[in-house]
């Protein structure tokens, strides 16, 4: 009977580590099934260009996972039972359910409204392919309006910064507000927030700061402070959780749904659930929780590994590094800022910004893509086999093979 590994998300996350088991991991021993909802493979970090506009291809899981052994399986993932060990799935067929030996839940986060009436009504976001083509539409509507249209964008992190000035530089026909809750990119070093200021000026986006909003309307927001501000697309950017499946499922979690893992990203509630991504609450080596981004996809995904493959091949557990060193700002695709961090994730004094920082977040992109799409490059010859299997009796425990 072989070990059942079960990964729920084949974002930059779950593909990682479904591929990387596959390279470490006999198929003698294991069975590594992931379950996604989306046929495609989604590059979040460039899911505001495509509802800007541009064209992003997306590659099919199954062509990803073709030749490597993973199973894929298009459903979404309805609960989890961790008692029974089980994951219950549905798709177009109706609905199911999958038994695991080991689970990974690497299911990402999604935007969330904070207590903010008409977000669920009336907002457009950038978190999901789905929702980006929905964005999408409404921009090609409101570009095909003489009078263009006004498009708000409430929350100045990362992800709001980069909507706001893509869609501003690929539609210079609409008007751009940014709403920040306090000063424009107060988390960035001075000279990084006077560029980040200088690029918002030359894309005519308007920057709204100190501003909290309290409602989502139809046509606007409504503010703290008793004034309106139109729109015919308001982006909410402005707050992001985990699904409520691990919680339901009884699994120790932080106040916005993240999974509380130990230093090798296993539950401490679950030992044999582990979570990567956003997905995970996990402590840096700074001693400082990770941030949602997919720098930390990639680290905690590569301790998720390791911790699997060593436990169940009777190894030693290494910790890699969980380390989060900066923050990479597209502004638009010609500019951008790459600003570094100390360990206590304070800025750096120094930043890059320019077509060098915008090359480098290119670079990134691309090569996170490719990463992805081929999970089991170097494929090693030997495969580690399991020293305890399923169903098997103590005498039959496996070593790794030639």
């Amino acid at each position: 009977m072989k070990h059942r590994i079960v990964i729920l998300g084949a974002g930059y996350a779950g593909a990682h580590v479904a591929g990387n088991l596959a390279r470490r991991l006999s198929p003698a021993d294991t069975e590594i099934t992931v379950v996604n909802a989306e046929p495609h493979f989604v590059e979040r970090l460039r899911l505001h260009q495509l509802a800007a506009g541009r064209r992003i291809e997306a590659r099919k899981l199954a062509d990803v996972f073709a030749g490597t052994g993973i199973r894929l399986r298009l459903a979404r993932a309805t609960a989890v039972d961790p008692e029974r060990q089980v994951v219950a799935v549905a798709d177009a067929a109706g609905s199911g359910e999958l038994g695991y030996d080991t689970l990974v839940h690497a299911l990402g986060s999604h935007v969330v409204d904070r207590g903010v009436p008409g977000v669920a009504q009336h907002a457009f976001d950038v978190t999901g392919r789905p929702s980006a083509l929905r964005l999408r539409e409404r921009l090609d509507a409101l570009g095909r309006r003489p009078e263009g249209g006004n498009v708000l964008v409430v929350g100045d992190g990362l992800t709001g910064i980069e909507t706001a000035t893509e869609i501003a530089e690929l539609r210079p026909g609409l008007s751009v507000t940014l709403v920040a809750r306090g000063e424009l990119g107060d988390r960035l070093s001075a000279g990084a927030r006077r560029h980040l200021r200088r690029a918002c000026d030359r894309l005519g986006i308007t920057v709204v700061e100190h501003t909290s909003v309290e409602a989502l309307e139809a046509t606007g927001v409504l503010c703290a402070d008793g004034t309106a501000l139109a729109s015919d697309a308001t982006v909410w950017t402005a707050g992001f959780a985990v699904g409520p499946l691990a919680a339901a499922g009884g699994l120790e979690v932080t106040e916005n749904g993240r999974i509380v893992v130990d230093r090798t990203m296993r539950s401490v509630s679950h030992p044999n659930v582990y979570a990567a991504g956003d997905s995970a609450y996990a402590i840096g080596d700074n001693g400082r929780p990770l941030p949602m981004s997919c720098a930390s996809a990639g680290s905690t995904g590569m301790q998720a590994v390791a911790a699997i493959a060593g436990r169940l091949t009777g190894r030693a557990v290494p910790n890699t590094k969980l380390e989060y060193l900066g923050n990479h700002i597209s502004l638009g695709r010609r500019d951008g800022i790459l600003q570094m961090v100390d360990d206590e994730g304070q800025p750096k004094p120094t930043y890059v910004g320019g077509r060098k920082a915008a090359r480098i977040k290119a670079g990134i992109l691309t090569m996170s893509l490719w990463a992805t799409s081929h999970p089991t490059y170097g494929l090693p010859k030997r495969k580690r086999r399991l020293t305890t299997v399923p169903g098997a009796s103590a005498g039959s425990a496996q070593r790794s093979m030639a």
